[in-house]
């Protein structure tokens, strides 16, 4: 890949980032149960922090993903660094989904003690999820196959 290329990813990796740290810090506030809560008291609701928890393997792999165009920007795609990039990545792919489940699983519980219709975030954390494992899956190919050109340089 040509240099300016992979500098513009980076710069896509980083404006991704600023964006969903963006809307975890502003969104919760819009919500309907802490529309008139104070600015503190929204971060203590149990469903923010299962999603700010959550997020947590998204930034590393967002931070990974950052790295490994670097590599590649470098010429250092057929390296240890970069097969551990994308063993990370995967991983966190994997967690988050996980972390989305779980998400919808509690969305799904609080449901029923109160009268929503969860329909809605159910389907688009099913479509997250569903992204999140097609990454996960895509970088474990992505791993194997760098890790077997690693072996053989």
């Amino acid at each position: 890949m040509k240099r300016t290329s992979t500098l513009l990813l980076q710069i896509l990796m980083v404006l991704i980032g600023i964006t969903a740290l963006a809307l975890l810090l502003w969104e919760p506030h819009l919500e309907g149960v802490n529309a008139n809560a104070k600015f503190f008291e929204v971060y203590l609701d149990s469903f923010i922090l299962l999603v700010y928890a959550g997020s947590i393997p998204f930034f590393v792999g967002l931070h990974k993903a950052f790295q490994l165009f670097g590599y590649i920007r470098h010429n250092t795609l057929l390296s240890q660094a970069a097969v551990n990039a994308v063993r990370t990545i995967k991983y966190s792919a994997f967690a988050t989904a996980g972390a989305i489940v779980a998400a919808d699983v509690y969305i799904r519980i609080a449901a029923r003690s109160s009268n929503d219709d969860p329909a809605g975030a159910i389907a688009l954390g099913i479509m997250a999820t569903l992204a999140s494992l097609v990454v996960g899956t895509m970088a474990a190919k992505f791993e194997a196959a760098l890790s077997e050109k690693v072996k053989n340089k």
